[in-house]
């Protein structure tokens, strides 16, 4: 597909050059340290997530089915961006083919509303769980579970296909050096001399979708939930069913606090990147990946304790 759209634009580079982080070239092998830490945590952490709840049967949940499914997003976000990113840190490699850049572009856009769209049904599967638990196991069945996991990624490819088909149909009689260090769409059409109203307009509508309606959704579940969790007769109910949405809470701020943050700086901040931009809108790609595993290892009692299990030596009878 992607040669396909490269072969109908003969004004479309061959080569792009990612830029790294503006002002900080000197300091690339330092800002690598915790790079390449956050990518270590994201592997490591989400492959023992994955491996966890495939293995163990009491696991098989609605809730750690919808997890699963966030850890495979964040490892393709991780394995989209983070490689190309070291090889700019550590070996100076700025170059990126267009092939690779709109490949880029598409997994990271794809994912990122993906990742959107299995935290709104992580919010369903906690407002069902606790408004409704006499009904959670046949409202969410395994195969409801795999329609949703469907829809969501439907969703993400269907916003975001057009991305790459945009940023190629215009003309770049300019510099082809991306001040980032990935192939954002809004970068790379910066680089445009034609018309970019309509690649504007498009990535600000999607924006918009995804932050505006996803984040009112999830608002308005929990805002169901604490309604519900008030009305408990017990303060002991009322902390149990707080701490199983403790873990998801967090992980939405890890996800749209660093995603918001970038886009009043896009939207409001000075037109020409600068370190802090781009350091923001790696840290918005960065931070789910590698934090979210620990975050449901650490508050989650069903994954602690298989993680305990998995780690603990067993032992051996003497007899």
């Amino acid at each position: 597909m992607i040669t396909m759209i490269l072969s109908n634009n003969s004004h479309f580079p061959h080569t792009f050059f990612l830029a790294g982080i503006p002002g900080l070239t000197a300091a690339h092998i330092w800002i690598s340290l915790p790079f390449c830490f956050m990518f270590f945590l994201a592997m490591t952490g989400n492959c023992v997530l994955l491996f966890l709840i495939q293995t163990e049967r009491s696991l098989h949940q609605p809730m750690f089915f919808f997890l699963a499914m966030l850890s495979f997003v964040d490892l393709v976000l991780s394995l989209s961006t983070l490689p190309k990113m070291l090889a700019i840190f550590w070996f100076g490699a700025t170059a990126i083919s267009s092939h690779s850049c709109l490949s880029q572009m598409f997994f990271i856009h794809a994912f990122s509303a993906m990742e959107s769209g299995v935290l709104v049904a992580m919010a369903m599967d906690r407002f069902v769980a606790i408004c409704n638990p006499l009904h959670y196991a046949t409202i969410l069945t395994p195969f409801v579970v795999a329609k949703i996991g469907g829809l969501v990624v439907l969703r993400g490819v269907g916003l975001t296909i057009s991305f790459p088909t945009l940023a190629r149909r215009l003309p770049y009689c300019g510099s082809h050096t991306i001040t980032y260090t990935y192939c954002e769409h809004m970068a790379v059409v910066k680089l445009a001399c034609g018309a970019t109203t309509v690649d504007n307009l498009y990535a600000f509508a999607v924006a918009i979708f995804l932050g505006v309606g996803d984040v009112a959704f999830i608002a308005y579940s929990y805002g169901q939930i604490v309604r519900t969790v008030i009305n408990f007769p017990s303060p002991e109910a009322r902390a149990k069913a707080g701490s199983t949405c403790t873990a998801h809470v967090c992980v939405i701020l890890f996800f749209y606090g660093p995603g918001f943050l970038s886009v009043v700086m896009q939207r409001f901040g000075p037109p020409t990147a600068s370190a802090a931009k781009v350091i923001l809108a790696n840290l918005y790609l960065l931070f789910p990946p590698a934090l979210d595993p620990i975050v449901y290892g650490v508050k989650t009692k069903q994954i602690r304790d298989q993680l305990f299990k998995m780690l603990r030596p067993k032992q051996i009878d003497p007899t």
